[in-house]
């Protein structure tokens, strides 16, 4: 079971587990905005409802320049699954300028590519191929992507998820 904490100011700032937001609601740092009333956590001497959404109580500071790191988990999941060239399911990641040419492992560089294309492309640019790309490659962005743990939203998360996005 995983938890959704607000900042004080009502956006996504981590998901943790349950049982790490029940300490912050216990010590007094954070309100439970919503709870599974489904699955208690029961305790020796008292019963409390499982959170699910926990609001912290003070203001924590973000820094800026928050970026999502480059990942061929993250490509992979940006694009969808599929091949930036022609559809298909992908597997694999591709450098659209190759690294052989001083292209960059960087999210306008990097795109989604099943195994046939990657080798059919080789360490040529799509131009020279005759490809063109179904997405213009850029960096991800929205909530999900800065809360690590919020790509599986929970139901009782999205009333709080979608402002931010």
């Amino acid at each position: 079971m995983r938890t959704l904490v607000l900042n004080a100011g009502y956006e996504p700032l981590a998901v943790v587990s349950f049982k790490r937001a029940l300490v912050l609601v216990l010590a007094g740092k954070a309100t439970i905005l919503a709870s599974d009333l489904d699955h208690p956590v029961v305790g020796t001497t008292a019963q409390w409802d499982r959170p699910s959404v926990i609001l912290l109580r003070r203001y924590v500071r973000i820094p800026s320049g928050r970026h999502v790191p480059v990942s061929r988990r993250g490509v992979l999941r940006r694009d969808g699954q599929r091949c930036a060239y022609c559809a298909a399911s992908a597997s694999t990641i591709d450098h659209v300028i190759p690294r052989s040419r001083g292209g960059a492992d960087s999210w306008e560089n990097l795109v989604a590519c099943c195994l046939r294309c990657n080798n059919v492309k080789g360490d040529r640019t799509p131009q020279e191929m005759g490809w063109s790309l179904r997405i213009v490659p850029r960096p991800p962005h929205g909530t999900a992507w800065l809360v690590r743990g919020a790509e599986r939203a929970q139901p009782q998360w999205e009333e709080f998820l979608a402002p931010a996005a």
